[in-house]
């Protein structure tokens, strides 16, 4: 008889431990680590010694033909995945608690269902009833959608393997999933682990494709051992802010296609809408005539998406001023009031300052440097920027505008949506095609622009503008707003 061998695991990373601590040495995460009985996490179909055999191996050369794809019927959706399920693949999407990943999935199925594939999707955290309500709900509730309430990986596996293959098959979610393979709880790392390994092969054995819904910790990163991210052939991230009814799906890792590319949805009474242009709803609440605002050209992906930057800057009574930022990374923050402090004269350390990207998308790229920073600047001075300007540019330690990727596709959107000026950087010029139609004014260095800025708000009644173009205005060395 096997010895029971007991280990602590933790149950954010899958990093195993003979003994119980306080915090994980692979993560960082405090009182995250459960016992586990790893006895039995190995089938004894994979302990048993057999002879290997052999296989053929082939050469790079040769003409692959490109994976069949299957279409959800939401371009949006679509788009995210590179065109559609491939075959045999496994995807995992996760996202917080009542963002609507159910509702997206039910969405999905429904519409393959009725293009005449067998579509399955088993849920383990809700009854039938519950999946048929919120069909009703969104009105598809006549979709020939095969539904099961199941948490045993062996059961679903055996009752999918009869009759035709499912070309889809969602499981809702991971997390409860249970193998008789292993002792643990189901929900244990363990358990998610092996849940996850016994799906994927059932979907490359069988050319099945499987979508697993995955629950996120406080981070906002998908629960469970990280090896499960590396087992599946792509993650999405299904994003948006509970007051806000815009939803955004991000491709994190995709075999089969760009990574970083989003989908853009709107939460409605009757379910996920897709927003075939984000940059128009992005911005059609903007506030016209408000300092602090900046209009940033971005891309996501292969999409041009505009959106608006707002900022705050307030003065502080408290010894340490607060720094919060919704939308972007604060580290990106820091850096930018570092660079504006030291190279630009502008003194922050006695201001609050708050930084919002509106309507709840994440931006990523270092290229809206330039629009937070005019954002910000434009904040203190209390001067309109430009409406009808976009703002485009990573900035260096040193104060140097650098130049971007895809400038003719940020000039492109920002044509079409009406716009006729953009502040790019300098060395960017050469690469904007000529038929943008839009007057670009190059931003060398990030003091010029805030010269610019501080001209504009000493305009609205400053007496100290500053003498020259290039001159970092007085007030800013004196700290004043």
């Amino acid at each position: 008889m096997a010895k029971n061998t007991l280990s602590f695991v933790c149950q954010n990373c899958g990093a195993a431990y003979n003994r119980w601590q306080g915090k994980c040495e692979s993560c960082g995460e405090w009182n995250t680590l459960a016992e586990e009985d790893t006895s039995g996490s190995v089938p004894v179909s994979i302990r048993s010694k057999r002879k290997g055999r052999t296989f053929a191996l082939e050469s790079l050369a040769g003409k692959s033909p490109d994976a069949p794809r299957l279409s959800s019927g939401m371009t949006e959706l679509d788009r995210v995945t590179g065109g559609g399920f491939v075959r045999g693949s496994v995807l995992l999407v996760g996202g917080d608690p009542g963002i609507g990943k159910s509702t997206l999935l039910t969405q999905a199925t429904s519409l393959m269902a009725r293009a005449g594939h067998r579509i399955v999707y088993i849920s383990g955290e809700e009854a039938i009833a519950q999946v048929r309500l919120r069909a009703e709900r969104l009105g598809l509730s006549d979709a020939p959608v095969q539904l099961a309430a199941e948490t045993s990986v062996e059961d679903i596996v055996s009752t999918l393997s009869e009759g035709a293959v499912p070309r889809l098959i969602v499981i809702d979610s991971i997390q409860t999933m249970w193998t008789d393979t292993v002792e643990s709880a189901p929900g244990t790392v363990t358990q998610v682990r092996a849940s996850a390994q016994a799906l994927i092969r059932f979907a490359k054995k069988t050319g099945a494709a499987i979508i697993l819904v995955g629950h996120v910790t406080k981070d906002g990163q998908i629960a469970g051992p990280r090896v499960v991210e590396h087992m599946v052939d792509a993650v999405m991230s299904f994003e948006g802010e509970g007051s806000q009814q815009f939803r955004i799906l991000r491709a994190v890792k995709n075999r089969f296609g760009p990574t970083d590319e989003i989908g853009v949805f709107e939460m409605t009474g009757l379910g996920l809408r897709e927003v075939t242009n984000p940059s128009e709803l992005f911005l059609s609440e903007r506030d016209l005539g408000t300092p602090g605002t900046a209009v940033f050209a971005g891309i996501e992906g292969t999409r041009p998406v505009l959106v608006e930057l707002q900022a705050l800057v307030a003065p502080t009574s408290l010894g340490t001023p607060r720094r919060a930022v919704v939308g972007w990374d604060p580290s990106r923050l820091s850096m930018v009031l570092a660079v504006l402090e030291a190279h630009c004269g502008v003194k922050l350390s006695g201001h609050d300052v708050y930084l919002n990207v509106a309507g709840g998308l994440r931006i990523h790229e270092p290229a809206a440097d330039l629009a937070a920073a005019a954002a910000l600047v434009s904040s203190l001075v209390n001067a309109q920027l430009p409406t009808d300007a976009v703002y485009f540019g990573e900035i260096s330690l040193s104060g140097v505008v650098r130049p971007v990727a895809q400038t003719p596709a940020r000039l492109k959107e920002a044509a079409k949506l009406g716009f006729q000026r953009a502040m790019l950087p300098e060395s960017a010029r050469g690469e904007t095609g000529g038929d943008a139609g839009l007057s670009l004014n190059a931003v060398n260095s990030l003091t010029t622009l805030v010269a610019e800025i501080a001209a504009r708000g000493s305009r609205r009644g400053e007496s100290n503008a500053p003498a020259e173009k290039n001159a970092t205005p007085a007030r800013f060395r004196r700290g004043e707003g």
